[in-house]
């Protein structure tokens, strides 16, 4: 009985779903006057002066109207925005998305007790992977902790997407397909997909109701390598995955059209847990840069990633580690929460598996050989073509700045992620001698399936301030008092964006409604003070905060004048991932971050004087 009762009282994974709030549709007038404000850094008198006639049109006339539709709309769905975003973010989008949408990292496990080394590629994959399965049947058990601010319970819906989920490419727009099931539902996929040399392998890694352990695992990895080294390279079809959406759907369905079986092998592969990738290479990298290794994971060899897959885990020959993800069916907190799970119990266990070595009679992997032929090779040497092409525009860099983090920033009061982000707007101020339009993740957890909202970091406070840290006449007190004022309408927009009071899904939501009503585009969207100050993905800097643990994360541009800018942020140091593209003029990856880290510096010089 008591035992029964340990147990009922014990949380669930899954188990507030059903009980968390809707998602709230804000109110029109709250919205356009956030927004008006957002538009200030970046119009004349005279060009805010139309957008603000063009606004307020746009409130007593459709405006209304368009949000009476979107409040029916969140009558009948928990989500007014779910499938809408789902649809507009990632699936109708048709250029390439392995390169352009995917996130990654590289792990941190090279900063204790697995720094490089030749030779230990297999043996720490099979004790990754065995981390990595372990947290599985966490999930399907449903007794991973569920995540919470305080004591209030956010969205866990997004882990049921880490494992067998995989995006399949469509003509006009593309599916997400989830074969995740927990043991209370039913039956679930348990077998990975491993990539060596464009060959692709599958195996389950249950034997008998019991999980492979790493000796196990490792017997199956070191067939695949031996087996792959020894013979011709494969065709290489996962680079088909790297092509522009509807020319890969295309390349699919000819490919299905050669041979049914082709079709059950790409099933395995999208219902696989995830494809662990054997990667050739041998990136360098130091706790202090990881630039080389986390442009491996982001840019590397196509046809040993499945760009589709939720979950690519690519393990390197000497023996540094990284993953590649589809963002379609999740954020990076999915992957931030995994990637930490599995780097502490590396640590924990010093690296080492101290179990038995004893290997089952285990059946020997599977491959999964495709029927191509001509125009198959052709369609894969054009995709690799395409993808190596854009790959080689990236500039990566992941710098550490040691001088200070997390600690010191608190002891002075200040948010470490505002920090950032005001850092970040002085050091495009600087390069740029202009603002620069900013998107910063949040997220909308408190509600039913929410996932993130837009917080533009840009503000009218933020701005003034770098004019003061460009003008010598201003004194330091001066400077000092309007960084503070900066902080504080930062942190009042990021409260207010988790809490479902953002206003950039809201304008998205209205847009659609327009579209779904065959009206015509109102002016609000059109007039090009929209698209300069951000609106409809125009965001010249594109940032997330990864977290404050040990896990980091990378992503491309969102324009080709833009950067990337995803940073984490630790007690003695803050690690910044940026990306631009290199045939853009006058963006500069190297520049930005050297201007971010003097930014640092010059913050913490200011609030060193005397406090108000």
């Amino acid at each position: 009985m008591e035992n029964q009762l340990a147990k009922s009282s014990e949380e669930r994974t899954f188990q507030y779903q059903d009980s968390l709030p809707s998602l709230p549709v804000p109110s029109l007038e709250e919205s356009l006057k956030k927004y008006l404000e957002s538009v200030k850094p970046f119009a004349n008198e005279e060009e805010y002066k139309k957008t603000e006639a063009i606004v307020q049109k746009f409130q007593n006339g459709i405006g209304e109207k368009l949000q009476q539709k979107l409040l029916e709309r969140a009558k009948e769905k928990r989500n007014w925005l779910e499938d809408w975003w789902l649809n507009v973010a990632y699936l109708d989008v048709r250029i390439p998305s392995q390169l352009h949408v995917n996130f990654g990292g590289p792990a941190s496990h090279i900063e204790h007790y697995w720094p490089p080394k030749e030779g230990t590629q297999l043996e720490r994959g099979s004790i990754s992977l065995w981390h990595i399965l372990n947290y599985w049947q966490l999930l399907r058990k449903e007794k991973l902790p569920v995540h919470k601010v305080g004591n209030t319970p956010l969205d866990m819906n997004q882990f049921r997407m880490l494992f067998s989920t995989c995006k399949v490419p469509g003509i006009t727009r593309d599916s997400v397909i989830n074969y995740f099931r927990t043991e209370s539902e039913g039956h679930c996929p348990s077998h990975i997909a491993v990539m060596c040399r464009g060959r692709v392998f599958v195996f389950d890694v249950m034997h008998e109701g019991c999980l492979m352990t790493p000796p196990e695992i490792l017997r199956q990895l070191t067939y695949i390598q031996k087996k792959c080294h020894s013979e011709p390279d494969g065709p290489g079809v996962a680079a088909l995955t790297s092509e522009e959406r509807t020319r890969w759907a295309k390349a699919r369905e000819y490919l299905i059209s050669l041979n049914p079986e082709n079709l059950a092998m790409l099933e395995k592969i999208q219902s696989s847990l995830l494809v662990f990738c054997l990667d050739d290479g041998s990136p360098h990298v130091t706790p202090e840069d990881y630039s080389q290794v986390a442009t491996k994971v982001l840019t590397g060899d196509p046809t040993i990633r499945w760009g589709d897959k939720s979950y690519n885990l690519i393990s390197f020959s000497n023996g540094v580690f990284g993953c590649n993800c589809d963002h379609a069916p999740y954020d990076a907190m999915v992957i931030v929460s995994i990637s930490y799970y599995v780097d502490q119990k590396i640590f924990e266990s010093e690296g080492r598996w101290t179990g038995s070595d004893k290997v089952r009679d285990i059946p020997l992997p599977e491959e999964l050989v495709f029927t191509v032929d001509e125009k198959v090779l052709n369609d894969i040497n054009q995709a690799k073509a395409q993808y190596f092409k854009q790959a080689s525009d990236l500039q990566l860099l992941v710098y550490a700045f040691t001088s200070f983090g997390k600690k010191l920033t608190k002891k002075k009061k200040l948010h470490p992620d505002t920090f950032v982000q005001l850092a970040l707007q002085l050091a495009y101020y600087r390069l740029h001698g202009r603002p620069g339009c900013c998107y910063e993740t949040a997220m909308t957890r408190y509600f039913y399936h929410g996932r993130t909202e837009t917080m533009r970091s840009c503000t009218v406070e933020a701005v003034r301030w770098c004019q003061s840290m460009q003008d010598p006449s201003t004194s330091l007190f001066e400077q000092q008092h309007k960084m503070l004022e900066a902080f504080a309408k930062h942190n009042k927009m990021m409260k207010d964006c988790s809490t479902g009071k953002g206003f950039d899904r809201h304008l998205l939501g209205l847009s659609l409604i327009a579209k779904e009503e065959c009206l015509p585009v109102p002016e609000l969207f059109t007039d090009p003070l929209f698209s300069r100050s951000g609106g409809g993905g125009n965001f010249v800097l594109s940032t997330s905060l990864i977290g404050y643990l040990r896990v980091q994360g990378v992503v491309v541009p969102m324009v080709h004048n833009g950067y990337g800018f995803f940073y984490h942020i630790r007690d003695d140091r803050f690690i910044v991932a940026c990306t631009a593209w290199k045939s853009c003029p006058e963006t500069d990856a190297e520049k930005l971050v050297q201007q971010t880290f003097r930014a640092f510096s010059d913050m913490m010089q200011l609030m060193d004087i005397a406090h108000l």
